[in-house]
Formats: C-alpha cells, structure tokens, sequence
C-alpha cells in the first residue's frame, strides 16, 4: 500500500469527529482535518455564564515517498505557521492544537530517530487566553513503524491500531 492509499484509508477513522478537507489544502499536504469545541457552562439559568470554553484542533496529513529529516522539518513548519494564523484567543479560549501526520512509504533513520525533537508550542497572556501545542506522528509503511515527538505520544497507539485494521502496515 502506497502513503495516499493509506491516508484515505486513514481518513475514514477521523470523520466522526473532524471536518475533513481532501480539496484545496495546503500545497504539501494531502489532506486537513479540523475539529471545534465549544462549551458553555452556566449556573441555574443561560444568563448565569460561569465559563466559555473553545478547543481547536487542526491536522494536517502528508504522503511521502522517501522522508528525509529536513523534509519533517519543513513540512512541521509550513503547518505551525498556517496553523498558527488561524488561532483567536481570548478569555474563553482554552487551546488550539496543530498536528502533522506525515505517512511515507519510507522514512530515513534519522527522521524516525530526530521527530521527537520538533517541538513548537506557544502561550497566549500567559496561559490566561490558552495555549497552543505542536502535535507529530510519522508513519513507516516499509517497516511498520511510528514515531512521534512528546505531545503526539497519544497519536502513536492510535496511529499503530489504525493502520493495521486498515492493513497499511501488519
């Protein structure tokens, strides 16, 4: 299986809770997935406003032929930059997230080895308007392998039973 093959079958395990976007994405990505939250909670009555809660999430999904470390590099830098522009604090804004799952038929050693040493994050009146967190997981469909930097350590379980429902990787 190819790494477009295996992101369409990917995508299909995020459309219950994402906005999937397979046209006019960012140039070199394959597809975007973005989630909203929005909570509110009152006391008693609508009029009674204790907090306003929102929580974005944007992904962005890349196919790779050969990644190379400066190409996981470049690729983490185009999505927190254009993930970045988007995001709105305010007193209610809790957090936006940005995620690069970059899926290639091979990975170089170093890629694998190195992504946990991208990180991005940034606060927003210290941490009084939000936060806003760098997530990545790379998948190796040659070996069958995922890696991801400290934030994405949740995408990697989820990454590796994914992919081998779908059969990408055994």
């Amino acid at each position: 299986m190819t790494a477009p093959e295996a992101i369409n079958q990917l995508l299909p395990s995020y459309e219950g809770y994402y906005d999937i976007v397979r046209e006019n994405v960012l140039p070199p990505f394959a597809a975007e997935a973005k989630f909203i939250s929005h909570q509110e909670q009152y006391f008693l009555v609508h009029s009674a406003k204790l907090s306003d809660i929102d929580s974005t999430e944007h992904v962005y999904f890349a196919a790779e032929q050969n990644l190379s470390f400066a190409r996981l590099k470049e690729l983490s830098e185009t999505a927190w930059e254009n993930g970045i522009k988007d995001v709105v604090p305010y007193y209610g804004h809790r957090n936006s997230d940005i995620t690069v799952i970059a899926v290639c038929d091979s990975a170089d050693a170093d890629a694998m080895a190195n992504c946990k040493k991208i990180k991005y994050s940034k606060t927003y009146k210290f941490m009084l308007h939000g936060w806003s967190n760098f997530k990545l997981a790379v998948v190796d469909l040659s070996t069958g392998k995922v890696a991801a930097n400290w934030q994405g350590g949740d995408l990697k379980t989820f990454l590796l039973k994914a992919m081998k429902k779908t059969g990408a990787i055994n």
